[in-house]
């Protein structure tokens, strides 16, 4: 398959990056006789088109109290698949790492099923980052920096199943950090404009 530019340069300025990571990975697939394998699903599955956060977006918006955080996650991560999945997947065009050697070879050991459309960057990992940015960024609770574990839960998911690379989480995670800001900035001028309005209007 020919790969495009910058698919070419991921692959070459990440190399050893990549390696040294799913190596690790496939080591610890083996000690574990394929036993975390069912697990790594089961958080792909919990970030699968970025429904988790866009169902719990829509919860968070029936409540006065959290509206605001709901409206931000559900554009963060609306914002996010925007970026990643119709664009940037297509643009770069970059092969999963299960088709190549000898990343196909720690696929078939993890035991892990085929998926389709491009490695680069991570959707997963991109809404991920995304909501939770959105959620600490409207909150106002410290606790709620915990939810950012699950972004490398779920990269390190995804990596195990040789779905992505490495550097395909890496990227991913910034962009959802820049879409969970691009969201809370809007969100914050649209909140802004209601006040004004509804403080400007004449009281009967």
């Amino acid at each position: 398959m020919e790969l495009t530019a910058i698919a070419q340069w991921l692959n070459t300025a990440f190399a050893g990056y990549d390696y040294a990571i799913l190596q690790a990975l496939h080591k610890l697939a083996e000690a574990a006789g394929g036993v975390l394998t069912p697990l790594c699903y089961i958080i792909t599955l919990l970030g699968e088109k970025g429904i988790l956060f866009l169902v719990l977006g829509i919860a968070l918006m029936l409540f006065p109290k959290t509206r605001k955080a709901g409206i931000c996650m559900f554009g963060a991560v609306c914002c996010g698949a925007l970026i990643t999945n119709f664009w940037l997947k297509d643009f770069v065009a970059r092969p999963r790492p299960l088709t190549v050697e000898p990343f196909r070879t720690w696929w078939q050991a993890a035991g892990a099923y085929a998926e389709s459309e491009y490695s680069f960057p991570s959707g997963h990992v991109t809404a991920a980052m995304a909501g939770v940015t959105a959620l600490v960024l409207t909150g106002k609770k410290p606790a709620r920096y915990w939810a950012f574990l699950f972004v490398p839960v779920m990269g390190i998911a995804r990596n195990y199943l040789m779905a992505h690379y490495p550097s395909d989480v890496l990227v991913a995670a910034i962009i959802g950090v820049a879409s969970g800001f691009i969201a809370w900035v809007i969100t914050r001028f649209i909140f802004r404009f209601l006040e004004d309005r509804r403080d400007s209007m004449p009281i009967a």
